[in-house]
């Protein structure tokens, strides 16, 4: 197989990491590819390869090419036995300029290429790049036609500076220092990234941790334990601010020789079904304490007794029927 790449002029060169062109035999029939922070542009000029995965599970299939952009899931490609394409390995930013609908509407949902550009235009770009003779004669024919299709596109400066230092630590930032850094709210931020990325900073920034753990293992290396180890970078906290223990504050004028501030105990996961058991205790105690309160102190006493409060009560309770006495106690 024949692989050629090279990155593109500016100023293309801030939008796509490099431009490339495959022919031949393919080398596997399947390629899973993981979650990533980057885009895919691709122009197919041989057998039609299929897709299966993100958003929809079915297998679908691909003639003149497909556009995908930054995926929260894992795709899997089938490739025919022998391949031809040219594309374009872009930015998470980078399909911006080149989309008719907002990349949100895309995201983990691969559409052909000429859903995106049209018919006719997508079939005399495949002809021009078929009638190439030489593969780079194939990504100057490609890089002309982005710059001719490249526009202007609100808020792209702000997401470029903003994912290019998500990218430049990892994915290790708080999404919070950005946003101040910035000088807009995180609602903005996040329906900037949404609209030209497809996804918020907190799922770029923890697809940019994903790849670069999956980066360090090395599969003939340790076994389980070691990879696991590699990769607890993915539950660092990079874009979470730390928890901060509450501290109840003590008044202006302390008693003297009192606490001057109680950290306050965190509620534990069960803190509520907790206090409901407790309710349920006291309830049960205090129901059972009334009831042996209530008792007859005698076996022989008679059930109204436990509504008396003392014996000459009781002697005139029991003389007293309903038509002819108020229902309330006679010493009261």
């Amino acid at each position: 197989m024949e692989y050629v790449s090279r990155v593109p002029r500016p100023p293309l060169d801030g939008l796509i990491d490099d431009l490339y062109h495959l022919a031949g035999p393919s080398p596997y029939a399947r390629l899973t590819l993981p979650p990533m922070p980057g885009a895919l542009l691709i122009v197919n000029l041989g057998v039609p390869f299929r897709i299966r995965g993100g958003a929809d599970r079915a297998t679908a299939e691909y003639a003149d090419g497909c556009v995908i952009t930054t995926p929260t899931r894992a795709f899997e490609f089938g490739y025919p036995s022998r391949t031809g394409s040219v594309g374009a390995h872009v930015k998470p930013w980078g399909l911006a300029p080149f989309l008719p609908m907002p990349a949100a509407e895309l995201c983990d949902r691969p559409v052909t290429l000429e859903q995106v550009w049209g018919r006719p235009a997508v079939a005399e770009l495949r002809d021009r790049l078929a009638a190439a003779d030489r593969p780079h004669r194939m990504l100057t024919l490609l890089e002309e036609e982005l710059l001719r299709r490249l526009r202007e596109t609100t808020g792209l400066g702000l997401v470029r500076r903003t994912g290019g230092v998500i990218a430049a630590t990892g994915g290790a930032v708080p999404i919070g220092g950005l946003r101040d850094a910035a000088g807009v709210s995180s609602t903005h931020l996040a329906q900037r990234f949404k609209e030209l990325i497809g996804v918020t900073p907190k799922r770029l920034a923890r697809t940019h941790r994903f790849a670069a753990a999956v980066l360090t293992i090395d599969p003939a290396g340790p076994g389980r334990l070691g990879r696991a180890r590699r990769c607890r970078g993915l539950l660092r906290p990079g874009a979470l601010r730390p928890r901060v223990p509450r501290v109840h504050r003590a008044p202006a004028d302390p008693v003297p020789g009192g606490p001057a501030a109680v950290p306050a105990r965190a509620p534990g996961p069960h803190a509520g079904r907790l206090a409901a058991a407790g309710r349920l205790i006291f309830y049960k105690s205090r129901g059972s304490r009334r009831a042996s309160l209530a008792a007859p102190q005698s076996r022989g006493e008679p059930a109204w007794a436990r509504w008396s409060c003392t014996p000459r009560c009781r002697w005139t309770a029991s003389s007293r029927t309903s038509a002819t006495s108020p229902d309330r106690c006679s010493s009261g």
